[in-house]
């Protein structure tokens, strides 16, 4: 489950224009410690909801380091490897939100994407070719639907493809930080 704030209307159930209220755009567990949130309700957050962890990274967010503290520090471990600090302020929360958004979505609300070799790809990472998003696992490349992922394809070496994933996700997944996939990636 995603959170970027409230971007819904709690009356209504309705979203709202503004597709995000913060730069922490965090990926959640579906249940934690017994709570129930009522969805679309009145109180901090939208809920959103994801195939997998792949597709939540591919969106541009990260582990919640409140729910999902161990893959929040693994995450934040990956970064510390991947990343060239500038300062100490890439270490946090906020200093990741803060590179991940400008690596996500233009001042126009349009998703950053960017073109890679599939060979320089690790796997967990989403592209885009022809039009569907395909998740990058092993061998193959296995395109992507709201209900799971269908029969993999060949991964093609010399390939270009436009990376849906934003590129410090990237160095992190290559650096070591395995993203969880739907169960029918492995079929």
């Amino acid at each position: 489950m995603g959170n970027r704030g409230i971007i819904h209307d709690a009356k209504t159930k309705t979203l709202l224009t503004r597709r995000w209220q913060h730069q922490a755009w965090i990926c959640c567990v579906l249940s934690f410690k017994g709570y129930q949130h009522p969805i679309m309700g009145s109180s901090a957050y939208t809920e959103l909801f994801f195939l997998d962890e792949a597709t939540a990274l591919a969106a541009g967010h990260r582990p919640c380091a409140y729910c999902r503290r161990r893959n929040f520090n693994a995450f934040k471990a990956a970064w510390i490897k991947a990343m060239p600090l500038e300062s100490d302020s890439f270490l946090n929360a906020p200093g990741i939100d803060r590179t991940l958004h400008r690596e996500r979505v233009t001042r126009k609300r349009e998703k950053v994407t960017y073109v890679a070799r599939i060979d320089d790809l690790p796997d967990g990472v989403m592209v885009a070719q022809s039009g569907r998003a395909l998740l990058i696992l092993g061998d193959h490349v296995i395109p992507w639907t709201p209900y799971g992922y269908q029969k993999g394809l060949p991964r093609h070496s010399g390939v270009r493809l436009s990376v849906l994933t934003p590129r410090s996700t990237v160095q992190v997944i290559a650096a070591g930080y395995v993203p969880m996939v739907h169960a029918s990636a492995q079929g």
